[in-house]
């Protein structure tokens, strides 16, 4: 099989895999960068509209919807990183920066009609770009408030998040909707803006952290990515522990089986490596001194993620106790996801 016949079966490959998981309702989706994310998530049994287009899919409930819109260049990248209780897991759809960097305003600029909204009752909403200056992301807001879109006019080409900003009241009081746009399509938010200190609402919702932002990062350091590639979207396919909201289960053979299967995939090797050489080791018998320490931080953490992964399927090896007791991951807390602390 020829170079290009391979690159087309991979590509239909990752699209039917995305498919699959658009329309389950027990996947997540999001769409941003480190520290402006937007979410979206729907009930079991919430009203929703799947719609199949030429390129793109699109999911639409009452409360926010997703377009996909695959890319030939796009590659999957599934990873695992640790939370203060278990782990989180996600499949990130990364495209060459090249492919993936976006306008990049610094400021807030309107951009016109919004044609390609999810909703034909949204069409034609004006547009505005927060002005972020995100690599991979576009973060907008549409105004269905005409008044309040002809107010915030007058503060196109000012910082929306500078000390004194005058755009950002008008923006809170209008509650538009929010539009997080990348070279794979867009997620909407139509939920209300959570007051400052209030709770974001179960369901879509977003997340615009300034401070996370000054970083300049695109994803979080926790996510193993591969060099000169960037998130454009996320899925996060049901976890084995917990529902999208957090909320706990009991464990889910086929959950943890089926994400560890898209690891084997599309995951990083050597750290799929790690975890299946302690496994083994564990199930053998082994000591934990068997295991030379891993090197690095992800090696270490797929360490520690492969021992609380056992620990929740209630393996019943002998060896598994003396294994917990080495995983110290209470003295690293530059081991835990950092974004955590958002859902």
């Amino acid at each position: 099989m020829g170079d290009a016949a391979r690159q087309a079966g991979e590509f239909d490959a990752s699209a039917g895999l995305l498919a699959r998981y658009l329309a389950d309702c027990d996947a997540g989706w999001s769409m941003g960068t480190f520290g402006a994310i937007a979410e979206f998530t729907r009930d079991e049994d919430e009203a929703v509209a799947i719609s199949c287009e030429a390129d793109a899919t699109s999911v639409v409930t009452p409360r926010g919807g997703l377009r996909l819109r695959p890319h030939p260049a796009q590659r999957l990248v599934a990873s695992e990183s640790l939370t203060r209780e278990s782990w989180s897991q996600r499949i990130a759809i990364c495209l060459p920066q090249d492919d993936a960097i976006m306008n990049r305003r610094n400021v807030l600029a309107e951009i016109g009609p919004d044609d390609m909204a999810l909703r034909s009752e949204d069409r034609g909403g004006p547009l505005f770009d927060l002005g972020l200056d995100c690599l991979q992301v576009d973060v907008c807001v549409r105004m269905a408030n005409l008044e309040a879109a002809q107010v915030l006019r007058q503060w196109i080409g000012q910082p929306v998040f500078a000390p004194g900003s005058a755009a950002l009241p008008v923006l809170m009081a209008a509650n538009p909707h929010r539009v997080f746009l990348t070279r794979l399509g867009r997620v909407e938010v139509f939920q209300p803006i959570p007051p400052p200190g209030g709770r974001s609402p179960d369901g879509p919702h977003t997340h615009i952290l300034p401070k996370l932002l000054a970083a300049g990062r695109t994803h979080a350091a926790t996510e193993p990515l591969p060099d000169g590639w960037l998130p454009c979207a996320h899925v996060y396919p049901a976890h084995p522990l917990r529902d999208q909201l957090g909320r706990p289960h009991a464990f889910r053979p086929h959950a943890h089986d089926a994400f560890q299967a898209l690891l084997e995939r599309h995951g990083d090797p050597d750290l799929v490596a790690v975890k299946r050489d302690v496994a083994d080791r564990i199930r053998s018998g082994a000591a934990p001194s068997s295991h030379p320490a891993p090197g690095g931080r992800f090696a270490r953490a797929a360490l520690r993620i492969a021992l609380r992964q056992l620990a929740a399927a209630d393996d019943a090896s002998p060896a598994l106790s003396s294994w917990l007791g080495h995983d110290d991951t209470r003295d690293s807390d530059d081991a835990i996801d950092p974004m955590e602390q958002l859902h």
